[in-house]
């Protein structure tokens, strides 16, 4: 898969707010009239709010962002260019405010059992999983898994997962490509980093096919997986987000959940729960 071009989000750069907007409207592939119609206000005055002409309200900032989808980071980082406090407040996960969400997640992760779950935040580094992932993760290297484990970099390293992901070449692009919109969707450079650091891995020849004959009914792409014992487990995954989050942390944090896709696996996998 060829290197996407980075994205330059100015977010991160201390720019005018018109900046900031223009970046996130051409990001979004809407044009100043586009905007203007969904924001109820004139052309002109966004164009004036663009160029630095007119300054925005703080409301206005907010409405905008809004109507462009922008990322609660983001939006604080609108906020600040604007001349305004940050709204939404982030917090590490391990926070006390945040002792709630932790109890849903840890609720959540605990009923897959005996399938494996994990959450992990915005650049994929493992923030908590149930008991079942490290059965998974026990054949990696172990220097992979000191200290912030990285999922995606756990999985298709050459240390980590990937010599035992029968359908690789599959699971790689299926990886790339929810990588690729991600970063469409953030504009965040460390994701673009990522991408080009997992790209650099060797890939054995046999893990060159991307073709979707593996695909599930035709509906989903399948992880298979070979254990430590020789068989074969096949998963479908499911994505789950917080709804209504007003943290920056919990906007950013997913479940990744993983379904046994067939009959024997699981089998397979209530058997290695009971042991």
């Amino acid at each position: 898969m060829p290197a996407m071009q980075t994205l330059q989000n100015p977010s991160a750069q201390r720019k005018p707010f018109g900046e900031h907007l223009r970046f996130w409207r051409q990001h979004r592939r809407m044009s100043q009239l586009d905007l203007a119609g969904e924001a109820e206000i004139s052309t002109r005055h966004l164009s004036f709010v663009e160029t630095g002409r007119s300054a925005p309200s703080r409301e206005m900032v907010l409405r905008l962002a809004e109507r462009l989808d922008v990322p609660l980071r983001e939006r604080n980082a609108l906020l600040v260019a604007a001349g305004y406090a940050p709204m939404y407040r982030e917090r590490p996960f391990s926070d006390p405010a945040l002792q709630v969400a932790r109890d849903a997640v840890q609720l959540i992760l605990k009923s897959h059992e005996p399938y494996p779950a994990l959450a992990v935040d915005r650049h994929w580094n493992l923030l908590a999983h149930n008991a079942m992932v490290p059965h998974l993760m026990a054949r990696a290297d172990a220097d992979l898994l000191q200290g912030t484990v990285n999922v995606l970099r756990l999985s298709l390293h050459p240390r980590g997962l990937a010599p035992h992901i029968v359908n690789l070449g599959q699971w790689r692009h299926h990886l790339f490509e929810r990588l690729r919109q991600q970063v469409q969707a953030t504009g965040d450079a460390a994701l673009v980093a990522l991408q080009e650091e997992l790209q650099a891995y060797p890939v054995p020849d046999d893990a060159d096919d991307t073709r979707l004959e593996g695909e599930l009914l035709g509906v989903a792409m399948p992880l298979r997986f070979r254990a430590a014992n020789g068989a074969v487990l096949s998963f479908i995954s499911t994505t789950t987000v917080f709804g209504t989050p007003v943290d920056v942390t919990l906007q950013e944090l997913a479940l990744e959940t993983f379904f046994p896709a067939d009959e024997g696996t699981s089998q397979a996998l209530r058997a290695l729960a009971a042991s």
